[in-house]
């Protein structure tokens, strides 16, 4: 057994024990398993929300997309930062009338604002099958590392199932609480690890950071601009933008039980405030793949551009602690993401009349889900990559539906949001699937007419409530 297989296989053990350890007393229900009983400070809470934004995608992705399209990768450094300075002031809001009104999930919120259950359950559903390629891409990220790492398909397959059974258990017995304790391990050893590779890596290979791209520049200058192609200008602000309105209208659901486990809107502010800085370590990764360019013959795999430059850099050992590191960037956001899919199904899919009942439910959920994902990843690893696709895109057509919740205004009625949001699913689906090979991010085209066909709907409503005028008897 390699030196890099035996530290992985420590590392995600480890991982998984500090998860265990993050219950504290018994769980009483779903919203105390989900949220964690409302108490979390803002330390508690930065960890948990920098878990949704360091993921695998993150650490290998990266570099893999700075190795692949250069420049365009900086797509992935303004879009939380202003997203979060508009979430400084929508955050407590949203963390306020959930508080009051004992809401748990995205579904919970617009399911009351819009005063039906049955919507409730629409987007509940949508949020389960855009999540579900996400929860996959996790799953397939760290069984890759591995791989790559090892050699061997088959570590990477062992590695996947071992990794993801033990954060279901860790999950179903602590909850967001046993997320949180992860997330403390995951950014420091992740933190660490960039930094090392940031010092060495770079050194080593070119003679310094400055040397790199100064070398980029000389053999491939075309890299360290936008240009035409798969990674274009349309390419790269359209991410911006859809990345960006996502991320501030909250149209993830898994980013809401961090959100609501908040003690206080305090946290919520500071959070918002300081998180910004925290992102600029996505750079890194990316300055890897920049290196990449320089030493790595094109034909590599993109996302196995870290991994490769570290195994030339690094003795097995260290590489082992970089593939723990990729480990704990997919155990801990798949974490996050299994707790919210498994309560949109509890409270806003499967109607149960106890606790009892919702927290079986839940349970069920938990297990099914994370199980289907897996074997999905094993058996069919493209299948669910193919439809990662939809997730990003799909979920922006919940945007009319919360920035009127958001904003508390009942400009518009159910039906235009409803028809608005169906017309932006099909040609989200249309777009990913058809013909099209334009780089404009396929959500953001689609938004356009989801918010046409809502805003005929208003007029359309507006129309039908006007008092017809009485003639007057002569």
């Amino acid at each position: 057994m390699s030196t890099v297989l035996v530290v992985t296989g420590i590392g995600i053990v480890v991982i998984a024990a500090v998860g265990f350890a993050g219950r504290r007393g018994a769980i009483s229900d779903v919203s105390d398993w989900a949220v964690g009983g409302r108490r979390f400070g803002a330390w508690t809470m930065w960890f948990l929300q920098a878990g949704e934004v360091f993921t695998t995608f993150t650490f290998l992705g990266m570099a893999g997309l700075a190795f692949a399209g250069g420049a365009a990768a900086l797509y992935a450094l303004p879009y939380v930062p202003l997203a979060y300075a508009g979430l400084y002031f929508l955050g407590p809001v949203v963390w306020r009338r959930a508080r009051e009104r004992g809401q748990v999930t995205q579904a919970d919120f617009l399911a009351d604002f819009f005063g039906s259950r049955a919507f409730g359950t629409l987007v509940a559903v949508l949020g389960v099958l855009f999540l579900l390629p996400y929860l996959q891409l996790q799953i397939t990220g760290l069984g890759l590392a591995v791989q790559l790492a090892t050699g061997a398909k088959a570590n990477g397959t062992v590695s996947m199932v071992v990794a993801f059974v033990l954060t279901v258990a860790f999950v179903l017995w602590a909850g967001i609480r046993g997320v949180a304790t992860t997330s403390y391990l995951k950014d420091a050893l992740m933190l660490v690890v960039l930094v090392v590779l940031l010092v060495v890596i770079p050194a080593e290979v070119n003679g310094g950071i400055g040397a790199t791209f100064e070398r980029v520049l000389a053999d491939a200058p075309r890299m360290l601009t936008i240009h035409a192609g798969e990674y274009d200008a349309g390419y790269f602000i359209s991410s911006t933008v859809a990345s960006t309105i996502g991320v501030l209208f909250l149209t993830l659901p898994h980013m809401w039980p961090a959100l609501l486990s908040a003690g206080s809107e305090r946290a919520v502010r500071r959070n918002y405030a300081f998180l910004p800085v925290y992102s600029v370590c996505i750079v890194i990764p990316m300055i890897i793949g920049f290196v990449a360019l320089t030493t790595l013959p094109p034909t590599t795999s993109s996302n196995g551009a870290l991994l490769a430059l570290a195994a030339q850099a690094f003795p097995p050992w260290f590489v082992g602690v970089v593939v723990v590191a990729t480990a704990a960037t997919a155990m801990v956001p798949a974490a996050g993401l299994i707790i919210g899919m498994s309560s949109l199904v509890a409270r806003n899919v499967v109607r149960t009349t106890t606790p009892r009942a919702e927290t079986r439910v839940n349970q069920a959920s938990v297990v099914g889900l994370t199980a289907l994902a897996l074997v999905l990843a094993i058996v069919r690893p493209d299948l669910l990559a193919n439809l990662l696709l939809l997730t990003y895109s799909g979920l922006d057509q919940l945007v009319p539906a919360l920035v009127l919740a958001l904003f508390a205004r009942r400009w518009v009625g159910l039906r235009p949001v409803v028809a608005g949001l169906a017309v932006g699913e099909v040609v989200v689906v249309a777009l990913t699937f058809g013909p099209y090979s334009g780089t404009v991010n396929e959500g953001l085209i689609a938004l356009v007419p989801n918010l046409v066909v809502v805003g005929i709907g208003a007029l359309l409503e507006r129309r039908a409530r006007r008092p017809v005028p009485q003639e007057v008897a002569p």
